[in-house]
């Protein structure tokens, strides 16, 4: 059952690292490295539900987790700029294409709100602190509104991975049919991320 070994392999690796392992994975999802929070935070929740983590220590290790990575981007960008991101980006699979994305949605809409609600905000919230450093957004503000926006996202995901182990036996009942789910988007995921390139690669051609 794709969705035993899933949860399975999570609470694993959760296990084996604990706090940190999770600081640092969020670490990650705050920087430009493909590692969705939707994927990490759920399961802290299962590791609070099961009684093996605290609720208030999850919560703060894994916000400053967030504040840390935001950090390390703010300073590339605020640093050198975008040569420097793209430099380094490459070693964490930097998608070019959302980072331009993020950058016009925050010279469209500077300030400290935007960098709060690109916390909520899929792909975007990844990239937002790269826009900001090199707006040289000031840097006291910057951390209160990352810390403010992180901690609650991850809260929110985190008590959604509590409610979810609560209601375990149910989903466990369903798994056969939240399988064939999880293999459809996935199949359709990949879909999109091909024809997303090729789009890409065949628009970049034409232009050069």
């Amino acid at each position: 059952m794709l969705t035993e070994v899933i949860s399975e392999v999570a609470v694993n690796i959760l296990d084996s690292t604990e706090y940190a392992g999770a600081a640092v994975l969020m670490a990650l999802e705050s920087m430009i490295a493909p590692v969705p929070s939707e994927a990490v935070m759920p399961f802290v929740g299962f590791q609070v539900a099961d009684g093996k983590w605290n609720f208030w220590l999850a919560t703060l290790a894994t916000s400053l987790g967030s504040i840390t990575g935001s950090l390390l981007s703010y300073w590339m960008g605020y640093a050198g700029g975008k040569p420097v991101v793209l430099k380094f980006g490459k070693y964490l699979l930097l998608n070019v294409h959302d980072l331009e994305m993020t950058e016009r949605y925050f010279h469209r809409r500077q300030g400290l709100m935007t960098v709060f609600i690109a916390r909520f905000i899929p792909v975007v919230r990844h990239f937002i602190s790269i826009p900001a450093g090199m707006g040289k957004m000031p840097l006291v503000p910057f951390i209160l509104v990352t810390a403010l926006g992180s901690t609650l996202w991850n809260v929110f995901l985190l008590i959604c991975g509590m409610k979810l182990r609560e209601h375990w036996t149910i989903v466990q009942t369903y798994s056969h049919q939240a399988d064939l789910v999880i293999v459809a988007l996935a199949l359709i995921a990949l879909a999109w991320f091909y024809r997303t390139r090729m789009r890409r690669r065949q628009a970049y051609g034409s232009s050069s």
